[in-house]
């Protein structure tokens, strides 16, 4: 029976990787970016604490309702649960699903190590991060996490994390308004047009095809 639990080693070195890696595109710097970085790595650990160690989610189902899904059988590619209960019985890693659990996965990582680039530099000229993904969400690094967690939990969902997720998401929310309180008391009407023009964590369709509409047409004059 193939099995990939109780191998400890890899679950600390993957969920160390990982939290390096967001650490380095990330760069927490405030007490509330540490606490957010550390409530993060908490959802990180406890995933593949799961995912390498010990199958909790896995052992807990299977014996609830092992006799109707005889596939949570304790190998590893039983623990991506959703193919499972969808009834899909094709290689798990070469799902749709699983594909677009990486696209979020990968693409938060995007959005957060570009929007870091971006507040950056604002903040050397203290002014307002508006360029690169702020011209379409005012909070880019917030929905990178979020995009981060949605992956993970449509890839390899556990009960811990399913827990987690809609705890850190909403702490993500109350960051930001506690932000934006501050950003509007610093640029007054400055930081209020600007957020009556541009969503807090879902870019508006309008804007992203205003957007490529204007890309292509600069491009365009330039040949």
């Amino acid at each position: 029976m193939e099995s990939a639990y109780g191998n400890w080693a890899l679950a600390v070195g993957i969920s160390g990787l990982f939290l390096w890696f967001i650490f380095g595109v990330f760069k927490p710097k405030t007490r509330a970016d540490w606490k957010n970085y550390g409530m993060f790595a908490a959802f990180v650990v406890a995933l593949f604490t799961e995912m390498y160690g010990f199958p909790l989610t896995l052992y807990l189902l299977s014996s609830w309702i092992g006799s109707k899904f005889p596939q949570l059988n304790g190998t590893h590619a039983s623990g991506h649960l959703w193919e499972i209960l969808l009834g899909n019985t094709g290689d798990p890693h070469w799902s749709a699903l699983h594909i677009t659990s990486n696209l979020f996965i990968f693409g938060g990582i995007l959005l957060i190590a570009d929007a870091w680039k971006v507040l950056y530099l604002a903040s050397q000229k203290n002014t307002l991060a508006l360029t690169g993904p702020y011209r379409f969400i005012r909070h880019p690094q917030y929905t990178g996490f979020i995009l981060i967690i949605i992956g993970f939990l449509l890839q390899w969902p556990t009960l811990i994390t399913l827990v987690m997720a809609p705890i850190l998401i909403i702490r993500y929310i109350r960051l930001a308004n506690l932000e934006e309180a501050h950003m509007l008391r610093v640029f007054n009407m400055t930081y209020q047009r600007y957020k009556q023009s541009t969503p807090a964590f879902i870019p508006s369709m309008k804007q992203c095809t205003s957007s490529i509409h204007k890309t292509f047409y600069r491009g365009g004059e330039h040949l």
